[in-house]
């Protein structure tokens, strides 16, 4: 089944025979059945879906944790300061709080740094380090960053400063030359756990340190930042992730984190806090410093316990993310996406010199998003040329950037299997052009793959029961998303453009049953087009939602795609 934007659907393909038994052993419906098997659950997963688990720490008895926490517990008692590095994204930011959050309650001395993405670059440097040894440390904790910056360590061990690395990007072979690196994807016993994100890692290891050192602190009530930076960083919403966002949402009082509720509070919501306002509220806005020259400012907010100082933060970050919203806007405005189409190659390349580089990673998402192909966008910065990439979850992106950067196409970078940023110079754009559509071709990936709907049902099961049982397996995120339907003979009855990008519109069926709808970025899109002008019943492939209205819940379409 071909759509109107050129995309090829099928209904997913499942063992009816297991779905049968997962549908019998558990009394659940056909439609959750057939999403557990077509997702892969494991027990654990399918057992959280009705029954509560204990969230433990599965690093108890892992050396990289148990050493980590030797060397800083040695810091701790012998009064060495200690500076924390991290990275400018929210995963970073999040990292960063856990550990400021910590020597504040220790009273221990401490100073972190974000660095600025134009100033500075991409994580840790030399040209960094040689600034910060400055104010003297005897230990730098680098987060959500350090796997690949093998010449900044040895610039450290040289100056006799010791450094932990906690991250969970691809990391170079030899590894850095660190007194300790705890990362997954190190395969040094707990490589199954890739999956985690940086502030995950960290939570983890300050538990154990905690406990090591019999503090007070309770981490447990700043588990929001953990599902925070898995939401933000696009982790997958799976196995212990999974069970981190059930117990995160359920034990969270905003009212207790004056960070949280006055951004909300900014923002004129009241609902219960969700993923969604995590990926798309919070997020964005703590991101927006780290896009437009303000990297600590998300630091500052989140570890701060001055509520003042919390409302000038949430009031500045909230002004940068409308800066940032109308230079989006502006940008792709600016792309002319049928070139891009044209093109038709495998992975999306964009080059433009005036880029700001803050919005890279938005602009590359919304290609990705757009094409559904991987995406990387490039712009100018001094001499050099600066890029940022997102990945379709067919292709890491972060594995493909380590080569380039292993065989010196890139001058630096990093990233994990959905995103990675890295810097190159100009003669050598076409070579890593060239390099990066080998190595997606060598990977054996479709250029056109086909999407998959998980049934067809009818309009008139948009209702709360039905999305009740499909949420059953929620929290919805990145590898768990919201299920897809196909929704079959439904016309457009009304509708309007939102914010000069979405299409909202009212679908009606041949039955009289009608649905609110939106179509988000379909703007100038063929989606966007038929939803707009055309008058004949279509199919929809989309999802059920959920949105409050004055605190109240109602149910929406969103469409994904369109069939004739």
């Amino acid at each position: 089944m071909i759509s109107v934007s050129g995309r090829k659907w099928q209904e997913i393909k499942v063992n009816n025979k297991i779905v049968e038994k997962i549908q019998q052993d558990h009394n659940f419906s056909t439609i959750l059945s057939k999403l557990i098997v077509s997702r892969k659950f494991n027990d654990n997963e399918i057992y959280l879906i009705e029954n509560h688990l204990s969230l433990s720490n599965v690093f108890l008895n892992n050396q990289d944790f148990i050493k980590s926490t030797e060397l800083v517990k040695s810091a701790i008692k012998n009064k060495e300061k200690i500076c924390i590095l991290g990275d400018y994204d929210v995963d970073g930011s999040a990292a960063t709080s856990l550990l400021v959050k910590f020597f504040e309650n220790i009273n221990h001395p401490y100073f972190y740094y974000i660095p600025d993405r134009e100033k500075d670059g991409y994580g840790a440097s030399t040209k960094l380090f040689k600034k910060l040894i400055l104010k003297k440390p005897r230990l730098v904790i680098m987060v959500d960053c350090g796997s690949t910056s093998l010449k900044a360590v040895d610039f450290l061990n040289k100056n006799n400063i010791k450094s932990l690395i906690i991250d969970h990007h691809e990391i170079s072979r030899p590894l850095p030359k660190a007194n300790m690196i705890i990362n997954p994807k190190k395969d040094n016993g707990y490589i199954e756990y890739d999956y985690l994100c940086a502030t995950s890692l960290t939570y983890f290891f300050l538990e154990m340190l905690v406990n090591n050192i019999r503090c007070k602190i309770n981490l447990r009530k700043y588990l929001i930042y953990v599902l925070l930076a898995t939401v933000c960083d696009v982790m997958p919403l799976r196995k212990l992730n999974r069970l981190i966002a059930i117990i995160a949402l359920k034990e969270f009082d905003i009212n207790k984190n004056f960070a949280f509720k006055e951004l909300y509070r900014l923002n004129k919501r009241n609902n219960k806090i969700n993923i969604d306002d995590l990926g798309f509220l919070i997020g964005p806005i703590l991101n927006s410093g780290g896009r437009l020259g303000k990297s600590f400012y998300a630091v500052d907010l989140l570890s701060s316990e001055n509520n003042k100082n919390i409302t000038q933060r949430s009031l500045d970050l909230i002004k940068l993310n409308e800066k940032r919203k109308k230079i989006e806007y502006s940008t792709l405005k600016s792309i002319d996406f049928d070139k891009i189409e044209k093109d038709n190659k495998k992975i999306v390349f964009y080059y433009e010199p005036n880029i700001n580089e803050g919005l890279l990673g938005i602009i590359a998402a919304r290609l990705k998003d757009h094409f559904n192909k991987p995406s990387i966008v490039i712009t100018k910065s001094h001499n050099l040329l600066k890029s940022s990439a997102r990945s379709t979850h067919n292709y890491n992106i972060g594995r493909a950037i380590k080569k380039s950067l292993d065989l010196n196409i890139i001058l630096n970078g990093g990233g994990h299997s959905m995103a990675a940023g890295f810097t190159l110079k100009k003669s050598n754009l076409s070579i890593f052009k060239d390099f990066i559509l080998k190595d997606f071709s060598k990977s054996n990936k479709s250029l056109d793959p086909t999407l998959e709907y998980t049934s067809q049902v009818s309009s008139t099961v948009i209702n709360k029961n039905f999305f009740d049982d499909i949420k059953k397996i929620e929290p919805f995120g990145s590898e768990n998303p919201l299920p897809i339907f196909l929704f079959k003979d439904l016309k457009v009855v009304r509708s309007s453009v939102l914010n000069e990008k979405h299409i909202s519109c009212i679908l009606k069926s041949k039955i009289g049953f009608s649905i609110k709808s939106i179509s988000f970025h379909s703007l100038n899109s063929k989606i966007g087009e038929h939803l707009l002008n055309y008058k004949k019943y279509f199919n929809v492939i989309g999802q059920i939602n959920e949105y409050f209205i004055n605190s109240k819940k109602r149910h929406q379409l969103i469409i994904k795609d369109i069939t004739l």
